[in-house]
């Protein structure tokens, strides 16, 4: 059984910083590329970032590039998303999720290719 827990949300002021953790067990870690997505209350999950299975390529969405920075530390079977600059618009509940695919040739975007999620965690920017 594959399990994904997130920790390192909380409340932070516009323009703050805050460093989430993704812990995996149960699958060979270093062989998946990870992604970040979040929710913010009343919208659809929306792509955040990731990153390939070897750490060496990265990929963000617009909203977020310039200002969070995806990483994986194989070793420890964890991935993080430093989140600097944070805005209002940030608040959302923030989820990590592996890849189905192993060793993925290519980062992806769609929520629907990854295949286990941890239970997320919630970051509130108050202004």
């Amino acid at each position: 059984q594959v399990q994904l827990d997130e920790t390192g949300g909380g409340l932070v002021q516009a323009g703050g910083s805050l460093r989430l953790s993704c812990t995996a067990s149960g699958r060979t870690f270093s062989n998946y590329a990870m992604g970040w997505f979040r929710q913010a209350p009343g919208k659809e999950r929306e792509f955040v970032a990731a990153i390939s299975w070897s750490g060496s390529r990265t990929y963000y969405a617009d909203s977020v590039k310039g200002r969070f920075t995806i990483s994986r530390d194989n070793a420890k079977n964890t991935a993080y998303l430093q989140m600097n600059s944070l805005k209002p618009e940030d608040t959302a509940d923030y989820y990590c999720a592996t890849d189905r695919s192993f060793r993925a040739s290519i980062l992806i975007t769609r929520d629907r290719d990854y295949d286990y999620w941890g239970q997320g965690t919630q970051v509130t920017v108050s202004s």
